[in-house]
């Protein structure tokens, strides 16, 4: 009679005070210790997001991750919301490309609570028929809103101009109101069954938490139903390992918007290309704050917009990197003439010593003080967990934004910059 794999678990040499267990069941938990605090955060990781549909399915993550909320075997919609609220938890999700997220963080007292209601939802919930199409109206709202957000706008076209809009990266995520509409209770049921399973999911926890007591929490939360009764290995998100190809070109949309929204960009760098830190340096002194060149230039020395700034995005098979900027439309000219002259430079030169330090400083800071609370910490190993090759610590973070040098950051900016552009552009005619 054959049995199942015992539980595996490790410290992490890379990332001290993070432990990590692989359940028999592919279902992986993952824990910080984070002394001092009296909060405690959770989240459910689950590989599954927009690019994980078809055009059949476009929008059907996120319609997904609504309806978990709805109700479960044992818990009202209401119910949920009671649980999380009598003990003044925060309590949410979202839903990205790759990946999926639902969050809570509590006192560490409540830390059983939130496991038992996150566990409830990904294993339990009924997904009805009246739900759904209560839910569904909610969503068209949701995407409606979103339309009438000039940043999003011009964000989903400068995507739909780069991938194809019918691609897996190129996609909105919240799908489109004929998407929406068209989709059945069915579908969607599918849909979770077939991918909230444990090899797809990671459980990460952090602040005043002790990762055994994790691990029984979430066996027994996650345990009814003999959800966990499989046997199989983490499926982490890797992608196809074919590189998608960005397509250069420009892209408008006219909406009657005050503002003309741009967004100049170009293929960028995988997610784990080990350039990504000299590329992190090299966007915050381009555009990651008030001394950088972008805003200096563009907003203190020619008064040609309120807000410029520059982006580096990363997915398992691609990347993006640009400037979004908003001016008024008389100044769109200009600014495109100022970015393009200055991603010329810098693709040439590079940037200065002193620009190398300011940018590893902001990196370095706004690493340090964006991990300061519970839920940040969660998040960090939850998703370094699910979709990269390796958890790194905080302190080997540092460590490779420290190694960064002037030639490395060069030759990333020679490389990148100087590739084919992508524009989009949104406004009045």
């Amino acid at each position: 009679m054959s049995t199942a794999p015992p539980t595996r678990t490790e410290d992490l040499a890379e990332a001290p005070g993070v432990r990590r267990s692989v359940l028999p069941s592919g279902l992986r938990v993952v824990t910080e210790h984070m002394p001092g605090v009296r909060s405690a955060a959770v989240g459910v990781w689950v590989g599954v997001g927009s690019v994980d549909e078809d055009d059949t399915l476009h929008g059907c993550s996120h319609f997904l991750e609504h309806l978990l909320f709805k109700g479960t075997g044992s818990r009202s919609a209401l119910d949920i919301s009671i649980a999380l609220d009598t003990v003044g938890g925060e309590f949410n999700a979202f839903t990205a490309k790759e990946y999926t997220c639902f969050h809570a963080r509590v006192l560490d007292e409540d830390l059983p609570l939130a496991v038992d209601v996150l566990g409830d939802m990904m294993t339990d919930s009924l997904l009805e028929a009246h739900d759904v199409e209560a839910e569904r109206e909610v969503i068209l709202d949701e995407i409606a809103m979103h339309d009438d957000d000039p940043d999003d706008v011009v964000h989903q076209l400068f995507a739909e101009q780069a991938y194809g809009a019918t691609s897996d990266l190129g996609r909105s995520i919240a799908g489109t109101e004929a998407s929406i509409r068209a989709l059945t209770r069915e579908q969607v049921h599918a849909f979770y069954r077939r991918h909230y399973r444990p090899a797809t999911m990671v459980v990460s926890a952090a602040g005043n938490v002790e990762h055994d007591e994790v691990v029984r929490l979430v066996e027994e939360a996650f345990g009814r139903g003999g959800f966990l009764d499989v046997v199989e290995e983490p499926a982490p998100v890797t992608g196809t390992g074919a590189v998608v190809p960005v397509t250069p070109g420009r892209s408008s949309e006219k909406r009657p918007f005050e503002q003309v929204n741009v967004v100049l960009g170009m293929e960028g760098l995988r997610r784990d290309d080990p350039r990504r830190f000299a590329l992190g340096v090299l966007n915050t002194a381009l555009g990651g704050g008030t001394s950088s060149r972008l805003f200096q230039e563009v907003r203190e020395v020619r008064g040609l917009a309120y807000s410029v700034y520059s982006f580096a995005g990363h997915h398992a098979d691609s990347g993006l990197v640009g400037v979004g900027v908003g001016c008024l439309p008389g100044k769109l000219d200009a600014v495109l003439e100022v970015v393009r002259a200055e991603l010329a430079k810098v693709a040439a030169e590079g940037i200065s010593d002193e620009e190398l330090v300011r940018g590893q400083g902001q990196l370095r800071g706004g690493l340090v003080l964006g991990l300061e609370d519970s839920g940040s910490r969660m998040a960090r190993i939850g998703k370094a967990e699910l979709v990269h090759t390796e958890l790194l610590g905080i302190e080997e973070v540092l460590r490779r934004i420290d190694a960064v040098t002037l030639e490395q950051v060069r030759e990333v900016a020679a490389d990148v910059f100087a590739r084919p552009e992508v524009l989009a552009v949104v406004g009045p005619a």
